[in-house]
């Protein structure tokens, strides 16, 4: 199975990014489960994905530090010594606040692991597939949110400012490795029935939203990640610097 294509899933324990992990075995991909700390969460869906006949690890760390940063990587190399691609889906959200009730220490937080950590682990992503540096190409997918176009005004300012920079970031490197084999895209998420609500103190935030979305409904984790898919796969070869909108129309 040398040969099989290797994907790393930031906070691919739980919600969208579970979904993806499991998706992506199904389409032959070996998966790298990364999790921050509810490591029994990370072994069920490693057992998911041998259930559906790949191949997968769970590796500790968190995106929020250089030094979990460095952890990922180094696990990844260890345990499959090649990658091929890197979903940016770790990300955290806090209770609804106005930005003059936010404390420093949530919003240093909150930039460390959406922003910094994103572009921390697409770096060590692009030394170990661009072909500058002897690699055989591959596929970034970011994650960002509706909430980067919309503001959130009123809940989560900072959440969405954050998903911002990734929109931003997700052009930038897409121009900026498109002649090294490397693609860059993003998945712009609207709300998603997922427990990332109670994380932050709305458990119900979904369900209440429904009526103003255009459908009526929240979308599904596996909704978002078939657009992961899609851009991860080679029906997406001439596909960088896009942001897909899977939000339901709102």
């Amino acid at each position: 199975m040398s040969g099989e294509r290797v994907l790393l899933v930031t906070g691919g324990s739980r919600g969208i990014g579970a979904a993806v992990c499991v998706a992506a075995a199904r389409e032959g991909w070996r998966v790298a489960v990364n999790y921050a700390s509810n490591r029994k969460a990370a072994e069920d869906v490693v057992r998911a994905i041998e259930e559906a006949g790949s191949v997968a690890i769970a590796v500790e760390g968190d995106v929020g530090s250089e030094a979990g940063v460095k952890a990922i990587f180094s696990a990844v190399d260890a345990g499959f010594g090649r990658l091929d691609g890197l979903v940016n889906n770790a990300g955290i959200v806090g209770p609804p606040q106005r930005i003059d009730e936010i404390s420093a220490e949530r919003l240093d937080r909150m930039l460390r692991v959406n922003v910094t950590g994103s572009i921390r682990c697409a770096a060590e992503a692009v030394l170990r597939m661009s072909t500058r540096h002897g690699g055989r190409g591959g596929s970034i997918v970011n994650l960002t949110s509706i909430a980067a176009v919309l503001g959130a005004p009123g809940q989560y300012v900072d959440y969405a400012t954050t998903k911002g920079a990734i929109d931003t970031f997700t052009v930038g490197l897409a121009r900026e490795v498109a002649a090294e084999g490397i693609r860059v895209n993003a998945v712009r998420p609207g709300i998603i029935d997922t427990e990332i609500h109670a994380s932050g103190g709305l458990p119900d935030r979904a369900r209440d939203l429904a009526p103003s979305i255009p459908m009526q409904r929240p979308g599904t984790a596996g909704e978002v990640a078939d657009a992961i898919l899609y851009l991860l796969s080679d029906k997406a070869t001439y596909v960088t610097g896009a942001i897909l909108n899977v939000s339901g129309g709102r």
